[in-house]
């Protein structure tokens, strides 16, 4: 059986952080949050990365790292095309931004047919929550089932103190699977406790709560289910398509709640650090330095 692979979604254009993150050095050689993530990907087992970008940054993204990583696994670059529409509808002329995650992972449903793991470019997972996912995903040997998986993080591990970010907020039930996800475009922390925004209010959550943090493991029965959703998401978005978003956490929570997939939280004690906000930059460059010298990382990937 083939090993199951690495989908890397790296076509978001930066906007908050002001320039393109995906390929901005942390490391003391150069490295980017990506290199890690691989690093620790391959050492877990995965065999095969997937890069899902824009066309429009593709000779900078295998400058920056695709020549590198083409060396060491099996490479293949997807481009997320704002144009790549369903038969009978088109781009509004207003529309700037991609469609969303769930689009995102739509993109590579031509070149991944095994199980998978998907992960977001500018977020550091850690190296037990790739271990986790490979050890689940090695294990299936049925590529059309329904059983998926997700790694679980601590909403307190995962916020950063330079504004809000966004997170699917998790229910699990007492056997380990997912009941119930929302996503939460804005989670902030006050100094009064963790809020997120609805509606113009801010409202408490939890600091112990259970988040997604885009770390899936699927198999490719996905890839079906994605298309009719994008087409469902397409319909009942018509009033607000120049800006509304095809979230993958939402597909995932439409199928568990119609008992159509099952998706085992895998927990993950792992601190977050990501570049959400250019001033995030210094905190994940000593993170990385400190595990460095835990001896966690070599001193050159």
């Amino acid at each position: 059986m083939k090993k199951p692979a690495l989908v890397i979604m790296a076509a978001g254009m930066g906007s908050r952080y002001g320039g393109l993150k995906q390929i901005d050095p942390i490391g003391p050689n150069g490295e980017i949050i990506m290199d890690y993530s691989i690093y620790d990907a391959l050492k877990a087992g995965f065999g095969k990365v997937v890069f899902i970008i824009k066309k429009e940054i593709e000779e900078a993204f295998r400058e920056a790292i695709g020549s590198r990583v083409e060396k060491k696994v099996d490479t293949t670059y997807v481009f997320q095309d704002i144009d790549d529409l369903p038969e009978g509808f088109s781009r509004p002329q207003d529309r700037v931004k991609p469609w969303g995650t769930g689009h995102a992972v739509l993109s590579c449903k031509d070149c991944v047919d095994t199980p998978f793991a998907v992960i977001n470019a500018d977020d550091f997972y850690g190296r037990n929550s790739f271990e986790v996912l490979y050890d689940y995903l090695k294990d299936i040997d049925d590529v059309k089932s329904y059983n998926y998986a997700m790694v679980g993080f601590i909403l307190k591990n995962t916020l950063t103190e330079h504004g809000h970010v966004s997170r699917g907020i998790c229910q699990v039930n007492d056997q380990g699977y997912l009941e119930e996800i929302q996503e939460r475009t804005k989670i902030q922390r006050f100094d009064d406790g963790v809020k997120f925004e609805e509606n113009g209010q801010w409202i408490t959550i939890p600091e112990d709560s259970i988040v997604s943090m885009n770390m899936w493991g699927f198999t490719p029965s996905i890839f079906e289910e994605l298309e009719t959703g994008f087409v469902r998401f397409l319909e009942d978005n018509k009033d607000n398509i120049e800006k509304a978003e095809f979230f993958l956490p939402n597909l995932v929570g439409d199928l568990v709640r119609g008992n159509k997939a099952k998706v085992k939280v895998l927990p993950s004690g792992e601190r977050w650090y990501g570049v959400t906000y250019r001033e995030d930059k210094p905190v994940v460059k000593r993170a990385i330095e400190d595990m460095i010298k835990q001896g966690i990382y070599p001193e050159k990937l």
